[in-house]
């Protein structure tokens, strides 16, 4: 009896190492726990440049002062924040585990062609690179490799969409920013048609009628930060169908019946944009969408 106890027990060993060895995926290693040190160090400050080269958009980016700036494949001012945080997880990334040394094995962990590509500079000398791959065992964990390596790692930090953004994410879509006590008067103009909206003693007016206070609020929240929904890169006339000016700026509209948005561009830049119809319409309102009802 206890032969059979031992063979049954020996049995049920050997089936738990077969059922580890299938489950875990091919080339694989699970990681320890605790972090081995940081990736890279850098001065995130003194980078000023950044080259991606990811399935959505490769992208170039450079710092003028103390801003960042696409630079490839178009010119325009970059998104700060979306910069500043892939600079930060490139600076914090702590390393885990090696996982793999084998060249054979990248294409397993997408550290490949496969992978995000990411470069930074500091006065053309480059600092730090790393291909990104696919994501390991934890949400924040995932396999990279430093350029001129084998080594597959397991780090934590790093967050795959933080690189892998299209093109449209790494520009500033801010077309119009300032604070709504900066806005006094709001001007609007549909053809032939125009009427202005004043503030007076704390209640705006279009002329001697009352503003709705709900209108008059919505409009000032959409007005004091109007951000892109894509831009428009193309060189191509629009009829401008309403104007709209207020704090020193004036933006212009073009309605796209077809693709049901709005062309939008602002008298601070000869960039156009698109603005998605929910958000144009929370700005061009006519003077009768506005107004207090009159009392009989």
């Amino acid at each position: 009896m206890k032969k059979n106890t031992y063979i049954l027990i020996g049995v049920f060993v050997v089936l738990l190492a077969v059922a580890f060895l299938v489950l875990q995926k091919p080339g694989e290693r699970s990681a320890s726990s605790a972090s081995t040190g940081p990736m890279f160090t850098i001065d995130s400050v003194a980078v000023d440049k950044i080259e991606i080269k990811a399935e959505k958009a490769s992208v170039v980016l450079e710092k003028r002062g103390a801003e960042w700036y696409v630079v490839q494949p178009v010119s325009y001012k970059a998104d700060q924040a979306n910069v500043g945080q892939a600079l930060h997880q490139i600076k914090v990334v702590e390393v885990k585990n090696v996982v793999s040394s084998k060249p054979e094995k990248h294409a397993v962990f997408q550290v490949d062609q496969n992978g995000t590509e990411v470069k930074l500079y500091e006065k053309g000398m480059e600092k730090a690179g790393f291909i990104l791959g696919k994501m390991a065992g934890g949400y924040n964990e995932y396999y990279t490799r430093k350029l001129n390596s084998n080594d597959v790692l397991i780090v934590e930090g790093i967050y795959g969409y933080t690189f892998n953004r299209v093109l449209k994410d790494w520009r500033d879509r801010t077309i119009v920013a300032v604070p709504k006590e900066n806005i006094k008067e709001v001007r609007y103009q549909y053809g032939d048609t125009t009427f202005t909206m004043t503030l007076q003693n704390s209640a705006w007016l279009v002329g001697k009628d009352t503003v709705q206070q709900s209108a008059a609020d919505g409009m000032l929240t959409a007005l004091s930060n109007v951000q892109a929904d894509d831009f428009v890169d193309s060189v191509m006339a629009k009829k401008v169908t309403a104007t709209v000016s207020y704090a020193g700026v004036q933006l212009r509209f073009s309605y796209d019946k077809a693709a049901q948005k709005f062309y939008l561009q602002s008298s601070n830049t000869p960039q156009w944009f698109f603005l998605d119809q929910w958000k144009a319409n929370q700005i061009l309102k006519r003077k009768k969408e506005i107004l207090e009802a009159r009392k009989k």
